[in-house]
């Protein structure tokens, strides 16, 4: 039994100095930031995100802005460059081309079907650090989220707006930062 315990103890040790290996290792890797898997050019210092455009007839007027803040703290939070609108390093462009709801069919043996609220973002990103097309991209990105067919979309909106968003923001994040 005391040979056992031992045996664990220094299991534990082993764990907790593996641990902090790890992330001292990390943190002394240039070219990388956050746990997040996110990589890009250590040079890279700026970001600037240009007013969002809106297209979809239907979207409620202030997801726009919603949606540039909801980006902006994203990138705030989850690396270390900073938002600068004088010859930023890297740029996006918004605009906000799908906002709509749409009944969808009930499944085998259910009564009542259900509402999908989908909003697509198109992203431009022009990276003027490397000053190469080939770092340029465009791209849609759409989401959706369900909600009950008697619910009133009102009064979900807000909820459903931050929830699909969050879920762009990651999208976003990852095409730009980690290039997935």
């Amino acid at each position: 039994m005391k040979r056992n315990l031992q045996i664990d103890k220094y299991r534990a040790l082993f764990v907790v100095f593996y641990l902090i290996g790890a992330f001292l290792l990390h943190r002394c890797i240039p070219g990388i930031y956050g746990f997040k898997g996110t990589s890009f050019d250590p040079n890279i210092e700026t970001f600037f995100i240009y007013p969002f455009e809106l297209r979809a007839n239907s979207a409620p007027p202030n997801i726009t802005q919603t949606f540039e803040e909801g980006l902006k703290l994203k990138i705030r939070q989850e690396s270390s460059i900073d938002e600068n609108d004088t010859q930023p390093d890297i740029e996006f462009k918004g605009t906000i081309t799908r906002f709509d709801v749409r009944p969808q069919a009930p499944e085998a043996g259910e009564a009542v079907g259900f509402n999908r609220l989908t909003i697509t973002v198109e992203i431009e990103y022009t990276d003027n650090f490397h000053n190469d097309e080939e770092y340029n991209w465009k791209q849609s990105f759409s989401r959706f989220e369900d909600f009950g067919a008697a619910v009133n979309l009102l009064d979900v909106q807000e909820e459903l707006i931050d929830v699909i968003g969050q879920q762009i923001y990651e999208d976003i994040f990852n095409k730009a930062f980690t290039d997935w």
